[in-house]
């Protein structure tokens, strides 16, 4: 029996069965120490690939694996690392999307970039549930905004202004999440996505990156998180 209570969280034993993705091994493996072991009613961590493509692939496929086994999953959570927008999202910070947003899909013109919406197809924004997000944050310490998804990285100062011009909420880019999240929408589930920063966008300088900073910290965030997730009540959104 699920109870309900007030901002979308439950006083009960159930505990919510999630999805958590991440784009490669080396992210799973910062996240899994936060998890049980996988079950229903637990969380399954699984590394999805790089890019959107093959993260909304394997995405896709466990859901519908999940699904047809009887045992839905009822939130997918985008996990890993990023590259953050200074000064918003410092190096070795934690940030949490309260919208994902593809940021390269759609057309470059003379007139500047044009997303697909603006051509008349899809989607290029997904959002998380708003009682989630906040409970999250207050739990790990996350900045909330937007997480852009790209599919080249960005590596010039222009293109990182570009970016912020386009979207002044973002705070981070990654490869994942806007993949995560769509095959996420095609079964209804509703879907999270948490980011530790490893580096700045902008010049390419993998002098100044903090790939292991950015993992302790993903590991903290979501030992914090785990809680949040496990007393969510997914009817309640």
């Amino acid at each position: 029996m699920v109870l309900q209570a007030e901002e979308g969280l439950l006083t009960t034993s159930a505990t919510p069965r999630v999805l958590v993705a991440t784009a490669v091994p080396l992210e799973r493996d910062a996240v899994a120490p936060a998890h049980p072991a996988p079950g229903p009613g637990r969380h399954d961590v699984l590394a999805v690939g790089v890019g959107p493509a093959r993260a909304a692939a394997a995405t896709a496929t466990a859901l519908t694996t999940a699904a047809l086994a009887g045992a839905p999953y009822d939130l997918v959570v985008s996990a890993g690392i990023a590259g953050g927008f200074a000064p918003h999202a410092p190096v070795g910070s934690l940030v949490l999307a309260d919208e994902i947003t593809a940021a390269d899909l759609g057309a470059d013109t003379v007139d500047g970039f044009l997303p697909v919406t603006a051509l008349g197809f899809g989607v290029v924004t997904h959002h998380p549930p708003e009682a989630l997000v906040r409970a999250a944050a207050a739990a790990t310490g996350a900045r909330t905004g937007t997480v852009l998804t790209v599919s080249t990285v960005t590596g010039t100062a222009a293109r990182a202004a570009e970016l912020r011009t386009r979207h002044p909420r973002a705070l981070a880019e990654a490869m994942e999440g806007f993949g995560v999240a769509e095959a996420a929408a095609a079964h209804g589930v509703p879907v999270l996505e948490l980011r530790a920063v490893s580096n700045p966008v902008g010049p390419r300088d993998r002098d100044a990156w903090r790939v292991g900073d950015a993992l302790a910290a993903l590991t903290e965030g979501f030992g914090k998180l785990a809680p949040v997730l496990e007393s969510w009540n997914p009817h309640d959104q």
